[in-house]
């Protein structure tokens, strides 16, 4: 059987303390309180006599140090009395240390000034501990104070900084319309009834790291002006920051929301932090204003939530959505990288302001200036048979490493990226892109390709120019022509499932071009094919280049028929016979048609006729029934197996852009 440690004893307080009561086997310490100046007991302790005498030599202003004191509410009123102003009637102190004092009764400090520091660390409060309309001129300590029952700090005003670290408010803590004009630290607070911060501003940085909110904690109105920071806090109850104005940059990083997190119409005028947050039960985030970034990477919904954002900037890598998700943003280029999608998920572009009832929109104007419209950066690692984008920017989307992008459902008015303007030089040769709706992973090849340089820092490229990647000109991380035309393959699948014909007739063409380039997976002889498709016809998708070689092909005809294939007269048939006594033999024949003109007499209007009309019967299919020469004969053939090709192809060309 083991033997039970021995009790830590109890440290001793670092001042003269009164040692009242002390037993060496029970409470070798006794009372901790500091004593009075000239005598060996604290303020409590006193004989009624010293204590009068004391309290009468005290002025308003006067600095106080009763650490370690236990103070009853009758010992209190006599204290602040005594320290009581007549010009305003509020109690009036300097310096005040009352660090481990114990109130076992109400504690009132309401209207007092502090001129000085203020230190409360470590007190005990047993009954209510107000401090409404307090002003502290110096630095507050209330760290590890321990408030039994409701504390007030409605309108006190902290012109200094205010500590709060590692407090425990056991009840109802009111900091209603509090002003802190230096920093604010309440990390590792415990609050275990409600915490009303309404219309709280918080002049300097504001840190609620750690902090344990077990009932309601409203935050609303509140104006913070420096950096405010909730980094791993934990909400158990309703979180409520309706109205707040965030400055700074506040984070709630790892923080977790067991209750409804209410942010409607916030402004944050810097980044908002909310990464790896657990959202347990809210059915609604916003609506919202970010003037910078909202950072929801690693942030965690469990239900059926609905996001309404105005922000330059969304990042929602890695972020887990367990159940259905509307996602409404305006302005802002969202970041969904390896976002984990349990469920479907809608992003969708909202047209018009916020509004959080009726004819009472969001106030926007921190955006002034920003991209008007909704972008999406990035699917990479996305389940993308859960996602839907709606009215959505997908200029510069990265689409690589996608999974299910052919279940990828994209409605509305959705813009890609297009293929560079006017005419490019490579080398001699002029080129002039076909205008087509493109993915930015083949702007990436291509410029890789092409061997442009690299971008200067916030470089916008020009629309003559195909846009580099992100790691250009690095080859190894850039997607090559079999990567992209698998994205190109999935997508136009889309388009086909979502009854989008001319869409999915772009990303054929981006796919066959891959294809065409593709010097890896596909052989030699099926990019020649691709080569001569993409001549003649644009992979059968561009009419005016079909349209262009049938007349092309039809003069060439006329022109070889003209010289080569048609004779120069028709053949007259021959009969001849022979008389084998009263029997006579006749036989019938028509002679090969032949030319014997020269080429001055074969390039006449008639012969033009006689040949164009073979080469539009060829175009249909038919045979013209005029006399060919053998070289005229094969000639037909080719062009009865050529023309009515070319035209087939412009034919479907049409009707892939019309098609629904």
């Amino acid at each position: 059987m083991s033997t039970p440690p021995a009790p830590i004893p109890p440290l001793r307080p670092p001042w003269t303390y009164c040692a009242h009561g002390a037993d060496p086997t029970a409470d070798p310490i006794g009372c901790r309180g500091i004593r009075v100046p000239g005598h060996t007991a604290c303020l409590a302790h006193l004989s009624d006599t010293d204590r009068a005498t004391y309290l009468a030599s005290l002025t308003p202003g006067t600095d106080i140090d009763h650490r370690g004191t236990p103070f009853t509410q009758n010992l209190l009123d006599q204290l602040l009395s005594a320290l009581r102003d007549p010009t305003t009637g509020k109690p009036h102190m300097g310096t005040v240390q009352l660090s481990q004092a114990q109130f076992s009764g109400t504690a009132w400090f309401d209207e007092a000034q502090f001129s000085g520091d203020a230190r409360f660390d470590e007190v005990q409060f047993s009954g209510d501990a107000g401090f409404g309309r307090v002003h502290l001129s110096g630095t507050a300590w209330f760290d590890g104070a321990q408030f039994s029952d409701t504390a007030r700090f409605d309108g006190a005003q902290f012109s200094g900084d205010a500590r709060f670290d590692e407090v425990q408010f056991s009840d109802t803590a009111w900091f209603g319309r509090a002003q802190f004009s230096g920093d604010a630290r309440f990390d590792g607070a415990q609050f275990s009834g409600n915490a009303w911060f309404d219309e709280v501003q918080f002049s300097g940085d504001a840190r609620f790291d750690e902090v344990q909110f077990s009932g309601n904690a409203r935050f609303d109105k509140v104006q913070f002006s420096g950096e405010a920071g909730f980094d791993a806090a934990q909400f158990s109850g309703t979180a409520g920051f309706g109205e707040a104005q965030f400055s700074g940059t506040v984070g709630f990083g790892e923080a977790q929301f067991s209750g409804n997190a209410r942010f409607g119409r916030a402004q944050f005028s810097g980044d908002a932090l909310f990464g790896g947050v657990r959202f347990a039960v809210a059915s609604g985030l916003g609506p919202f204003v970010c003037a910078g970034v909202v950072d929801l990477s690693g942030a965690l919904f469990e239900v059926p939530v609905m996001l309404e954002i105005a922000a330059s900037e969304v990042r929602c890598e890695r972020t887990r959505w367990e159940s259905t998700a509307t996602v409404r943003l305006r302005y802002a280029t969202a970041d969904l990288g390896h976002a984990v999608l349990s469920a479907p998920v809608a992003v969708t572009a909202h047209p018009v302001p916020f509004a959080s009832s009726p004819g009472d929109t969001v106030d926007e104007s921190v955006l002034s200036g920003c991209h008007d419209g909704v972008r999406v950066a990035s699917i990479q690692g996305v389940d993308a048979a859960h996602l839907v984008l709606t009215d959505i920017d997908l200029t510069d989307c990265l689409f690589s490493g996608a999974f299910h992008l052919d279940q990828l459902r994209l409605e509305g008015r959705t813009v890609f990226a297009l293929t560079p303007t006017g005419w490019n030089r490579h080398g001699v040769r002029l080129t002039r892109w076909t205008r087509r709706r493109t993915l930015v992973e083949e702007h990436h090849w291509r410029a890789q390709d092409a061997g442009q340089p690299v971008p200067p820092p916030g470089h916008t490229p020009t629309p003559r120019q195909w846009r580099p990647g992100p790691y250009h000109p690095d080859p190894a991380r850039t997607p090559d022509p079999e990567d992209v035309a698998a994205l190109y393959r999935q997508l136009r699948k889309a388009f086909e499932d979502g009854k989008n014909e001319p869409g999915a007739a772009d990303f054929y063409y981006g796919e066959c071009e891959m294809r065409r380039h593709d010097r890896t997976g596909t052989p030699k002889g099926e990019r020649r094919l691709l080569w001569a498709y993409w001549l003649l016809s644009g992979y059968g998708l561009r009419a005016s280049r079909a349209f262009t070689w049938l007349p092309a092909a039809m003069s060439l005809t006329v022109l070889l028929l003209m010289g080569v294939g048609l004779p120069t007269h028709d053949p007259d048939p021959a009969t001849t016979g022979t008389l084998h006594g009263s029997k006579i033999s006749l036989h019938t024949s028509t002679p090969d048609p032949a030319l014997h003109d020269t080429w001055s007499k074969r390039m006449t209007w008639a012969r033009a006729e006689k040949a164009t009309r073979v080469a539009v019967n060829s175009v249909v299919f038919r045979s013209s029934g005029q006399n060919l020469t053998t070289a005229g004969t094969y000639i037909e053939m080719v062009s009865r197996l050529l023309e009515p090709t070319l035209l087939a192809l412009g034919v479907l060309a049409i009707r892939g852009r019309i098609k629904r």
